[in-house]
């Protein structure tokens, strides 16, 4: 679960968010993403960061106001 303050979701937090996806993504996924992108011509760290948005969405958040 991710415990965010609802008066603190501003583009650091946001960014930290993405960050902490990302290194999820990238140990989870991390050579299959690699092997993806040398496949198809396409950008690794492109790649990571649409993967990591989409994770973002598999998380549970929990709200303090």
């Amino acid at each position: 679960m991710v415990y965010l303050n609802y008066t603190n979701l501003d583009n650091e937090t946001q960014e930290r968010l993405v960050s902490v996806s990302k290194k999820d993504v990238e140990h989870k996924f991390g050579n299959d993403l690699k092997r993806y992108a040398e496949e198809y011509h396409i950008e690794y760290d492109k790649l990571l960061e649409e993967e990591a948005l989409r994770n973002l969405y598999s998380y549970d958040y929990v709200f303090n106001v």
